[in-house]
């Protein structure tokens, strides 16, 4: 998607960008260090329950909404291997489900890298296109959380926007430091897709 296509897309009101390589990353590390802790094999995560809790953690309310999904991959992975579903062209892209509480979520895998603009350059050129349509009105951002090259221009993206127009959050698996955007945890949504809940940790961990 180039700047040009994306200008020209009817956008919902409200928009999930993820980096798909850094979720896929985080996830596997999530599912290596729980399965230690908890003793049990740990499943690939469940794709919609994530995106649904992004929605949740994003503050978007129960009611009939469509929200567009868009996830940003390097053109040489061609699926998820921590999620499922995983493929992107095979079962993700152009796809759409349906949860009861928050409607509709359409999902986009947009490819970057080799003759396209690499993932970066695309989030940003997204996050500039979307803070300009009035019609979008939530934007939640999943980008590499670890990588300050990233981070930097997405702040400086965010800086003049209109919290009145635009609510926005952003994840990581850390807090950040400033920005004009709301923040939230990206681990809790990755464990509770994960099926991990902190009353098992508890239990095995002997908290109470």
């Amino acid at each position: 998607m180039n700047a040009q296509e994306a200008q020209n897309i009817k956008w919902s009101e409200n928009i999930i960008i993820a980096d798909g390589d850094y979720i896929d990353r985080v996830t596997f590390d999530l599912i290596v260090n729980f399965e230690r802790m908890l003793n049990r094999r740990i499943p690939a995560a469940d794709l919609s329950q994530w995106i649904v809790d992004i929605a949740l953690d994003g503050r978007l309310k129960p009611g009939e909404h469509e929200t567009q999904v868009i996830l940003l991959h390097d053109r040489k992975n061609h699926k998820l291997e921590n999620f499922a579903p995983a493929g992107y062209d095979s079962e993700l892209n152009g796809q759409a489900f349906q949860d009861p509480q928050l409607g509709e979520f359409i999902i986009n895998a947009i490819p970057t890298g080799e003759e396209a603009s690499n993932k970066e350059e695309v989030l940003l050129d997204l996050l500039k296109t979307l803070l300009s349509h009035e019609e979008v009105r939530r934007i939640m951002i999943v980008p590499d959380g670890e990588d300050n090259d990233t981070l930097h221009p997405i702040r400086n993206t965010l800086r003049d926007a209109d919290d009145e127009q635009k609510h926005i959050t952003l994840f990581a698996m850390q807090p950040l430091e400033g920005g004009n955007f709301k923040q939230a945890i990206l681990g809790y949504s990755l464990m509770h897709a994960l099926g991990i809940s902190s009353a098992e940790i508890d239990r095995k961990t002997g908290n109470k």
